[in-house]
């Protein structure tokens, strides 16, 4: 039985954040740092909660009165079809949870470095997979769930699937190492060889200059990424999204990669980054990967700084919406040259170097990649 929850600690790995509770007059969230938090830690969404005292109110029409920054650590797409399937069956949904009730599911297993106390009784058993032969039963699982034709184990796949975003399947992978990555599985709509063709453009995308985490294939068929939310020692670092931070729904699809050229010169201060989101903006273009909304695109915080996270969910994608990218450029869904020279120079890259990295994107792509759609 799910239990009401009315008051969350919010923990940065093992360091008290704030207290996040409800408000019962207005149906909103409230959240309030602590006093220790304020003298020596940082603000962990400078576009929604500040580094300051006193009490920020969330707004009922906004992620159901709670704020992006603890939206941002649930699970999209395939995480909240399975969390969902695993509710229904105790005659319970998603929806009918309240914002904190959600947030102490998640608990301390989700992505990125925030994690809410006390976690729900049920759901504080995390799992990552060491042996590749249990990815086949997984991959299995996963097609049975989707199929609708015959039951899959939901909790199975999300005790495994450290409340990962996305459309497709994944799991925690742990190396004998010590290494942590997330492993995709194929959907049912996928061909067989997706895993493959995601690697190769994650591959084409480093070879354009874009950083990525490290990437491969296992069983030579499940694509896998290396997890750029935990670091070399272990240590989870704080990540959020730039649909958090945009405090926009990246269901709504209404971001514009102006915005995420100008949050990224805000947030990192640094033109060099900029520039690495305006090749991103290329390549996502030229490669035809429309799926480009704003969860996918991150930051890192390191040390009170804010930096670009690497690179991920890059694949050929051409549907769309509609055809169109998710995120849109001067509110133009399929862009040509003019609108992404626009972009950069509106960003201050020189016209000389725009061209520069349109070249080198297309010309890696023309070389790596079946289908590419030339700027013009």
């Amino acid at each position: 039985m799910i239990q009401e929850v009315h008051r969350l600690e919010v923990m940065y790995r093992e360091r008290p954040v704030g207290i996040l509770q409800m408000d019962p007059s207005g149906g909103v969230c409230v959240f309030e740092y602590h006093r220790e938090w304020l003298a020596s830690g940082f603000s962990i969404s400078p576009t929604e909660l500040p580094l300051q005292s006193g009490l920020f109110l969330g707004r009922k029409d906004f992620f159901d009165g709670s704020f992006a920054v603890f939206e941002d650590s649930l699970p999209d797409g395939y995480g909240l079809f399975l969390l969902d399937r695993m509710l229904r069956k105790e005659g319970l949904s998603l929806r009918g949870l309240t914002p904190l009730q959600r947030l102490s599911i998640i608990g301390n297993s989700g992505m990125g470095a925030l994690s809410y106390m006390p976690v729900m009784p049920g759901f504080d058993h995390q799992s990552e997979t060491e042996n590749e032969l249990e990815l086949d039963i997984l991959q299995e699982e996963a097609l049975k769930l989707f199929s609708e034709k015959e039951s899959g184990d939901a909790s199975l796949l999300y005790y495994n699937s450290a409340n990962s975003g996305g459309a497709r399947p994944k799991t925690a992978f742990r190396t004998k190492d010590g290494a942590h990555w997330l492993v995709k599985f194929r959907h049912t709509y996928d061909p067989q060889e997706i895993g493959k063709t995601e690697l190769r453009y994650m591959t084409a995308a480093s070879e354009c200059g874009i950083s990525i985490p490290k990437v491969g294939l296992l069983r030579d068929r499940y694509f896998c990424i290396e997890r750029f939310d935990i670091d070399s020692s272990g240590k989870r670092l704080h990540m959020l999204s730039a649909a958090a931070l945009l405090k926009t729904d990246f269901r709504n699809q209404d971001a514009d990669y102006t915005n995420l050229l100008a949050l990224t010169g805000y947030l990192t201060q640094d033109p060099r980054q900029v520039e690495e989101m305006f090749r991103r903006m290329v390549f996502n273009i030229v490669a035809v990967n429309k799926d480009d909304h704003a969860k996918n695109f991150s930051f890192i915080c390191r040390d009170s700084k804010w930096e670009l996270a690497p690179a991920y969910d890059l694949t050929y994608s051409p549907e769309g919406t509609n055809g169109q990218h998710a995120t849109s450029l001067f509110y133009d869904g399929n862009p040509g040259l003019d609108l992404v020279l626009k972009a950069g120079t509106g960003i201050r890259i020189p016209h000389e170097r725009c061209m520069e990295i349109v070249n080198t994107v297309q010309s890696v792509c023309e070389n790596r990649l079946d289908h590419i759609e030339k700027l013009k």
